[in-house]
């Protein structure tokens, strides 16, 4: 990866793209990068697709990642994986749902958060930060649903690379 952190989320409308997207963007500020965010979406509110754009590093001009210059592409929904691969450089990350075991979310509308713990495993933000975003953009009676989605999309990411050693 390059000082400048390219990171893209994409889903469907409702499934909290941009609620992820917020939530990377405060942990790495809170970690003292200078972080940019954009959104797309068309049709978002009839399911149509959504996208957002986090870049972070020592300073960024630009809130949009170039096609090709993704650090991690990270998909809320399988149908999103190849409208939006083009944005992924050679060596990227992609992660979806497919990194997770799905009956252990408590709360399927926790995936995004979820998806986040297996995304921090990826890249320089302390867990401290993370949390303090997550609690920073949810309301109180969400927190500790999702500490416990963050945690388990972190621990699926340990699981798989252990069992590629």
């Amino acid at each position: 990866m390059n000082s400048i952190y390219n990171v893209v989320i994409a889903g469907l409308g409702g499934q909290g793209v941009l609620k992820a997207s917020d939530i990377l963007a405060d942990a790495a500020f809170r970690a003292g990068y200078d972080v940019k965010k954009s959104e797309l979406h068309g049709m978002s509110q009839r399911g149509g697709s959504v996208s957002s754009d986090v870049r972070f590093g020592p300073q960024v001009w630009s809130p949009m990642v170039p096609t090709g210059e993704a650090d991690v592409l990270v998909v809320l929904d399988e149908t999103q994986v190849e409208v939006n691969r083009a944005v992924l450089a050679p060596n990227g990350v992609l992660i979806g749902p497919d990194r997770l075991d799905a009956a252990a979310l408590k709360n399927k509308k926790s995936l995004n958060v979820t998806l986040l713990g297996a995304l921090s495993a990826h890249l320089p933000i302390a867990s401290e930060h993370w949390l303090a975003a997550i609690h920073a953009n949810l309301a109180p009676k969400l927190h500790k649903l999702n500490e416990q989605s963050f945690a388990l999309g972190r621990a699926a990411v340990a699981v798989r690379e252990a069992a590629a050693v």
